[in-house]
């Protein structure tokens, strides 16, 4: 009798063990044809957190949450009041979890003054939020050129401008104007600032042409300018050449096939923050090989290309060896969006708009809409927008750095 127990426990610990595991892999009783169905669960997130989820056009719910739901397909709608919306089409498989993870940004984004320095140029440092800015209002003892910090903290006791140069420590014939050229080191500790110098004017043994070229330490103030007008392409050349083989030892961490073709083949823009995307162009149109011979489940659902045409735009996502195409945005080589610090997400100026959008070409979301000067824009390390903008040129002849705050 206490063996027939016992294997009945067994038997029952057993049921209920498959019946939890069952259910966790997502298969559900379905009562209409009396019998176990597999689903999926869709794993939908946001931030901010607490927006509605829409599928197929009905509220389910709010983020963060999983969604259990019958294989097929599914519009998925994230919306909060206030914020920006986000949708995307995914086909969902028996057993399979997608996850869904919504950035939204506020509809009326906060502005904030960062400088007050008559700006007449502004140059980002890549995405360190760092800004090179060049001040010229006429006040000798003002007129400059400074390093903006985005990424000090209000309390820091560090100030977030820095002095690099006076202009009255210049050549009288320099003048900042928007077709000077900054040349940063891979380190991004020294530049390269080329001046070009009004042909009216006398020339100065210094220069040859028409411009000057001065080398600047970034990490300290200048006390006279370093002339390397004569040297200028040679440092720009050795600096390129260590800014490749920088590129090649992110570009090793990709799988092989990649790598070697991204090598011989690619223009990379740039690496997304946590280098696991490629921004690139290709230098011949080829075909990229696929590098997982069986396809993770529940990943990006986008149409990606593997047949990639010359100069024309991509991005590639080694985690999921996926290639989507950016060539519908018009993006070229001198022309291509700037990665979001979440490494999911690209920015860009589109006539005087600021667009979000996802990684693989969808979901666009206008985040900033207001008039900035000189198609200026950068992002912080935080995730806030810098432009660069004048709200009041009845009185103020020159703009300044703004803080657009979206998160």
């Amino acid at each position: 009798m206490n063996i027939i127990y016992r294997l009945g426990l067994v038997v029952v610990f057993l049921a209920i063990l498959i019946s939890i595991i069952s259910y966790a892999r997502g298969y559900r009783l379905d009562f209409a044809t009396k019998s176990v169905t597999p689903t999926g669960i869709l794993a939908v997130s946001s931030s901010p957190t607490a927006a509605k989820i829409y599928v197929n056009g009905q509220l389910k719910g709010v983020t963060n949450t999983n969604l259990t739901l019958p294989p097929g397909k599914y519009t998925v709608e994230i919306k909060r009041d206030g914020y920006t919306s986000w949708s995307k089409t995914v086909n969902l498989q028996g057993e399979v979890v997608v996850s869904l993870e919504a950035l939204l940004f506020p509809s009326n984004p906060s502005l904030s003054p960062l400088t007050n320095l008559d700006i007449v140029k502004a140059v980002p440092i890549d995405l360190t939020g760092k800004i090179i800015i060049f001040s010229e209002s006429g006040d000798a003892t003002k007129d400059g050129i400074y390093l903006f910090d985005s990424s000090h903290n209000p309390l820091s006791f560090l100030p977030p401008t820095q002095t690099l140069i006076l202009k009255s420590s210049l050549p009288a014939a320099v003048k900042f104007t928007n077709d000077l050229q900054v040349d940063f080191s891979p380190d991004f500790k020294q530049a390269i600032f080329e001046f070009n110098i009004p042909t009216t004017k006398k020339k100065i043994k210094q220069t040859v042409g028409n411009y000057y070229a001065y080398l600047f330490s970034l990490d300290q103030e200048n006390q006279t300018p370093f002339d390397v007008t004569n040297s200028k392409d040679t440092l720009i050349e050795a600096w390129n050449k260590e800014r490749n083989a920088q590129n090649l030892k992110i570009l090793e961490t990709f799988p092989k096939d990649i790598v070697k073709i991204a090598s011989d083949s690619f223009k990379v823009l740039s690496f997304s923050p946590d280098e696991t995307k490629i921004l690139y162009t290709p230098e011949v149109n080829l075909h990229l090989p696929k590098v997982l011979e069986i396809p993770q489940l529940g990943t990006d659902q986008t149409i990606e290309t593997r047949n990639v045409i010359k100069n024309k735009v991509y991005v590639y996502d080694e985690k999921e060896d996926k290639n989507f195409d950016l060539s519908s945005f018009g993006f070229s080589v001198s022309n291509f969006p700037l990665w979001y610090p979440d490494s999911g997400h690209l920015l860009f100026n589109d006539s005087n708009k600021i667009v979000i959008f996802d990684y693989d070409g969808t979901n666009q979301q206008v985040v900033y809409s207001a008039q900035f000067e000189q198609n200026f824009f950068t992002v912080t390390p935080d995730g806030k927008i810098v432009v660069l903008t004048n709200l009041n040129p009845e009185i103020n002849k020159f703009p300044d750095l703004y803080l657009v705050g979206i998160r």
